[in-house]
């Protein structure tokens, strides 16, 4: 429970700080807010001063202007005509108009569809000697115009008539439309007459309430409240004006009108947002820090006592598992020994397989030269007693060549039956095959199997080794001609593409693979059971020797037999590495 009454007490704290913050982060930020607002007020305030300047100044240059003081004649009234024509288009006014003493239109750049504006506000004001001006919605086009009136005075100082400007507002606010802040100018009857939101033409402002209502009268959204010095509008007005905005005003006697603006205070209030997000992420994060803090050292306390209690228990336990553990682990590294050598002795048994496979062969092939040497040294003996030593000499040299011959198959014998773990290192890749096709050349032709083998011309390099790899290509010529003891037409293709990837292709016109996924399992075999020809790790044993050169092996089914394909990495891309 107190601890409840804790964290909902910070949180409250950490509320009324957030909000303190907000507070002040928003009247801060709304300082210079109000001063940029206040600049752009005054900019588009001097830019319509400015420019209905322009209008008001044209009226007095005019009204003194000789073309329009004696209006006498119809050709007079032509040339002033002209003249104020010319006038008008160059400065964009909608009209300029000379009015006698009665407000009678003597001469206007465009026709006047009044005959007398006698009752216009800006021309009584100039029959008093003064400058007049007004502004209005002209009946005929529906458009906002600002008029200017000055007074013409004859040689006696008596106001004899006056000359009206009438300038279309519309014009003037295209300089300043497209700024981001609303802005509208409102006269003296609190009328919005100029702005650059369409929306807010014609609202009115009613005496005593500081919001505007639409020229229809129906209500609107709209509320108002001082924060400081600064008045904020809260109001739904359409979506180009803001929702919350800063409201600042500005008096234009000079035009007779207020110019006010409306600034969205979204940028200040995101401001205080964040800093009060700030503050109160701060806030909680270390409040819960701390808190996790006090749990954790609660949590420990009660822990500890726990522990202490089961370390005796675990201490005991730990102990004997600790030593099942040894003991697990001796026993793993025993029996890794012992699969290492079983693997050894499997690789042996099949070499040994292999030479049994072969043993026929072998007798054969090293029965031949025996006999024949027992031949040549028999003529030998027979030539030397008749004294033909030239005879004897090329029996002699026969029997070295066979004796040469024997001593090579022994030679290959001996190394492929050794049962030892040579280094690994650079191979001669075409002596490795040449070996291996010596190996099988006796019984090959004994079965009437034709090899195609095409040595290259320069040593290939592989990394692996020797007497592993000459293993592994004496099982696939070996399985290959077991796949194709029943075929009428058998030959083995051996090939080297010695490109990015070293590869060597073992092919036949056997039967093909019966399932490939099997294919390199120990033990599996397609020939019959009880057959003296194998048990079915051949293939597997090369499988392993080659993954162990870093390589693969993988056999796949050809439109004439089986492919047997060996990848071998490059030595010099090994020794590189």
């Amino acid at each position: 429970m107190q601890r409840v009454w804790l964290i909902s007490t910070f949180l409250i704290a950490v509320g009324l700080l957030s909000v303190g913050v907000w507070s002040y982060g928003f009247r801060q930020a709304l300082s210079p807010l109000s001063d940029k607002a206040e600049a752009d007020l005054e900019l588009a305030a001097d830019r319509l001063s400015t420019q209905m300047q322009v209008y008001q100044e044209l009226a007095v240059l005019m009204a003194s202007h000789p073309a329009v003081r004696t209006l006498v004649t119809p050709s007079d009234r032509a040339i002033a005509q002209a003249v104020l024509l010319d006038v008008a288009d160059k400065t964009a006014a909608v009209n300029i108009v000379y009015l006698d003493r009665l407000g009678r239109v003597l001469a206007a750049a465009h026709p006047v569809p009044e005959l007398t504006m006698a009752d216009h506000p800006a021309f009584r004001r100039a029959m008093q000697g003064a400058m007049g001006s007004a502004h209005g919605v002209e009946s005929t086009s529906a458009d906002r115009t600002y008029s200017y009136a000055a007074p013409a005075f004859g040689p006696t100082g008596i106001v004899e008539g006056a000359l009206m400007v009438i300038a279309d507002v519309q014009d003037v606010e295209q300089t300043w439309r497209g700024s981001t802040e609303a802005i509208f100018f409102i006269d003296g009857e609190g009328v919005v007459f100029i702005s650059n939101r369409s929306d807010l033409l014609f609202w009115r402002r009613t005496e005593g309430q500081p919001g505007l209502v639409p020229p229809e009268g129906q209500a609107v959204d709209f509320s108002s409240n001082l924060i400081g010095r600064h008045e904020l509008w809260t109001l739904n007005w359409g979506r180009y004006l803001p929702r919350h905005a800063l409201h600042l005003t500005l008096d234009l006697p000079v035009i007779d009108m207020t110019a006010e603006v409306l600034v969205d205070v979204a940028p200040a209030r995101r401001l205080a947002n964040l800093q009060a997000a700030a503050v109160a992420a701060i806030c909680l994060a270390f409040g819960a820090l701390l808190y996790m803090a006090t749990e954790r050292r609660r949590a420990l306390a009660e822990a500890n006592a726990v522990l202490e209690s089961r370390v005796t228990r675990r201490t005991h336990a730990l102990t004997a598992a600790n030593t099942a553990l040894r003991r697990e682990v001796h026993e793993r590294e025993e029996a890794e020994v012992a699969l290492k050598h079983a693997q050894e002795e499997l690789i042996q048994a099949g070499k040994l397989s292999a030479l049994g496979q072969m043993s026929a062969g072998i007798s054969h092939e090293l029965n031949q030269p025996l006999m024949a040497i027992r031949q040549f040294a028999e003529n030998g003996t027979a030539f030397l007693t008749r004294g033909d030593e030239s005879k004897a000499a090329e029996n002699l040299t026969r029997i070295s060549d066979l004796a040469a011959r024997m001593a090579r198959i022994i030679k290959n014998l001996r190394a492929f039956a050794r049962n030892e773990n040579e280094p690994m290192g650079r191979v001669d890749l075409v002596q490795v095959i040449e070996t291996a096709l010596e190996l099988t050349e006796a019984r090959l032709n004994s079965e009437n199997v034709r090899m195609e083998w095409q040595a290259p011309d320069v040593p290939i390099y592989a990394w692996g080794g020797e007497v592993r790899l000459v293993q592994v290509f004496v099982n696939l010529i070996n399985n290959a001609a077991d796949a194709m003891s029943e075929q009428n037409q058998r030959m083995i293709k051996i090939a080297i593409n010695s490109g990015q990837t070293l590869t060597v292709t073992v092919s036949d016109t056997g039967p093909g693979i019966e399932n490939s996924e099997k294919l390199f399992e120990p033990f599996y075999t397609t020939k019959a059971v009880g057959s003296s020809e194998g048990m079915g790790l051949g293939l597997s044993i090369s499988y392993g020797l080659v993954q162990s050169f870093g390589g693969n092996i993988r056999g796949t089914n050809a439109p004439t037999g089986a492919v047997f394909t060996v990848e071998l990495e490059h030595f010099s891309e090994v020794g590189a590495a």
